[in-house]
């Protein structure tokens, strides 16, 4: 069962309320990626923590001010249904809707965005997640960055 604003670890009650939310969303998606939620806690609020450290107060607002993360989203059930793409790597490539975040392998993408920059903030944390590496490509296919989280 996915955590929500209503319904979470008692680890994350003393928290901001951003960082709680963070923390939150990140665990579900980590869950959905085959973590084990007794581990996903420990490294969300963590990971919540540093995002909201580095964040600047524009984005935090913003965020708190989307939905309450109240269920896991259809983007993040490839991950079920193919659990091979755990061990798999990210990508960031050029998509006729703007960037693409997709698996190796992976038959379609788990995110598209606009900007380039919300692709790559979107598979990096996958792939810190995962603890596998993200790539980012170019507008024409080649590899701009390839970096590791394990």
């Amino acid at each position: 069962m996915p955590w929500t604003m209503n319904d979470y670890p008692s680890s994350l009650k003393n928290l901001d309320i951003a960082v709680r939310k963070k923390a939150i969303d990140i665990a579900n998606a980590m869950v959905d990626e085959g973590y084990d939620e007794s581990r996903a806690i420990p490294i969300a609020t963590r990971q919540a923590k540093e995002w909201y450290e580095n964040a600047d107060s524009n984005k935090v607002r913003e965020f708190k001010n989307q939905g309450d993360p109240t269920k896991r989203s259809e983007k993040d059930k490839n991950y079920e249904s193919r659990p091979e793409l755990l061990e798999k790597g990210e990508h960031v490539v050029p998509h006729d809707d703007g960037w693409a975040v997709q698996a190796k392998d992976a038959k379609q993408p788990s995110d598209i965005f606009e900007a380039k920059s919300d692709a790559v903030e979107r598979g990096k944390e996958i792939a810190r997640n995962k603890g596998t590496d993200v790539t980012i490509h170019r507008k024409d296919g080649t590899i701009e960055v390839h970096n590791s989280y394990k």
